[in-house]
């Protein structure tokens, strides 16, 4: 079955509706997360091990990041915002050249295109993430950028 989704310009501006409608999915959850692969190409680009939560929302995502023992990722920025909120170890992140350390439960906010990256300040163990970005939200308006220091400049 082929879907055809609708396009809006502002000739339908009088087509906002008060109340939304549901649309069914056709998945609702993503099962065993890091054991479904890692994301090769942005793993390779942040030097540290990328898992994407697939599923179908159009407005936030979801990541695992982790970071090996004294792993250090790329400087980079984008222009949507990013929470992480930390499962396990301890590192930091540097955002705009400030320096901040975490821990497993602490939360991380990186403002839409600052330059950062992250630590783990273990030399032993390894350090576990999930972020949480409006990336899909600016990539269906057509506004989301990313860049990686060294690579787009």
């Amino acid at each position: 079955m082929e879907t055809t989704e609708k396009k809006y310009s502002s000739k339908d501006f009088h087509r906002t509706f008060a109340r939304p409608n549901y649309e069914k999915v056709g998945k609702l959850i993503h099962r065993d997360v890091e054991h479904s692969g890692e994301h090769d190409q942005f793993s390779t680009e942040r030097k540290h091990p990328v898992f994407f939560v697939d599923l179908p929302t159009k407005n936030v995502s979801m990541t695992l990041g982790g970071l090996l023992p004294g792993q250090v990722t790329n400087r980079h920025r984008h222009t949507y915002e990013t929470i992480l909120f930390v499962i396990e170890g301890s590192g930091w992140t540097e955002i705009e050249g400030e320096r901040v350390e975490w821990k497993a439960g602490d939360a991380v906010y990186i403002p839409c295109w600052a330059w950062h990256s992250h630590g783990n300040l273990s030399g032993k163990g390894r350090a576990r993430y999930i972020a949480c970005e409006n990336a899909p939200q600016l990539q269906n308006l057509g506004v989301a950028l990313r860049e990686e220091e060294g690579r787009d400049l």
